[in-house]
């Protein structure tokens, strides 16, 4: 059975240490379980990997991701900064504050009916400024109340 070397592989990826990087990568990866996709023939896995590579039967671009996040010691998270987490814990804040008012409020409709004076019938219902102009507040009209007397203060 022929051997794959690296030459074989070189038109595929022109630089051998990245080629050997990513066969590397690959190699691992079919020790980790990964199914391997040519006939294994008793070779070893960095000999599978490199028929693998050479019949471009795995994506390079794939390896090539896997060995660098298997490369990095620190992934870096985006975490908001500060400003925007009290922005958000404030929106946060209001919405709450709303839904609790949001149930409490009385429509307008509930509103307008609760402050209309509502009568059996149209005789009955009172004209509040009709009512207004038959008072008139000069007139000195004893209203029944004999222990009051308005005018003793005045003096």
């Amino acid at each position: 059975m022929a051997r794959v070397t690296v030459e074989d592989c070189i038109d595929k990826i022109p630089n051998r240490y990245d080629l050997v990087l990513v066969a590397a990568q690959r190699a691992k990866d079919i020790s980790a379980g990964s199914p391997i996709c040519v006939d294994r023939d008793n070779d070893k896995n960095s000999v599978v990997a490199l028929r693998e590579i050479s019949e471009n039967r795995v994506s390079i671009e794939d390896l090539q991701k896997s060995l660098v996040m298997g490369l990095q010691k620190y992934v870096e998270v985006e975490e908001p900064e500060e400003e925007e987490v009290e922005i958000l814990s404030a929106e946060k804040e209001l919405a709450d504050i709303d839904e609790q008012f949001s149930s409490d409020m009385i429509t307008d409709e509930d509103l307008n009916n609760s402050m209309q004076i509502h009568g059996d019938d149209d005789d009955d219902a009172l004209d509040l400024d009709a009512d207004a102009a038959d008072f008139d507040l000069d007139d000195d009209t004893d209203f029944g109340d004999a222990g009051f007397d308005d005018t003793d203060d005045l003096d």
